[in-house]
């Protein structure tokens, strides 16, 4: 996974992850990488500094402190599952296990299988703590 700032023609700047470099090229050739907050296909990478340190940074903006506040709320209420969150969520929705709010990480088919046999689930907006070092 990489970060990179972006910034709009409209003068908006934000961040987003991508799988690679080259899905970010192909992303932005098919106009797919869109501005967050107003959606203009007129995105390009903004100038970017290293990470140093493992500190966080103050949000930059409304957005990145809602994102913040949502995963302090899910972190704190929520148990991470990892990658078994597809067999947990089932577990749960068939009362196979506890009712418990759970996040973790599940890929395209476990997700439309789960979504195909009526069991809700929703992306985060963020990668999980223990995977984003």
């Amino acid at each position: 996974m990489i970060r990179y700032s972006l910034k709009c023609s409209e003068g908006h700047a934000f961040d987003s992850w991508f799988q690679s470099v080259d899905a970010y090229d192909r992303l932005v050739l098919a106009g797919m990488a869109t501005c967050a907050v107003c959606g203009s296909k007129d995105v390009e990478k903004a100038l970017m500094a290293p990470k140093v340190g493992g500190s966080l940074s103050a949000p930059a903006s409304d957005m990145e402190a809602r994102v913040a506040s949502l995963r302090a709320k899910v972190e704190a209420e929520a148990t991470y599952v990892g990658s078994r969150f597809a067999s947990e969520a089932r577990a749960i929705h068939e009362s196979g296990a506890p009712d418990r709010p759970i996040y973790g990480e599940a890929n395209g088919a476990e997700v439309k299988a789960l979504l195909e046999d009526g069991i809700p689930v929703a992306p985060l907006p963020f990668i999980p703590k223990s995977r984003a070092n």
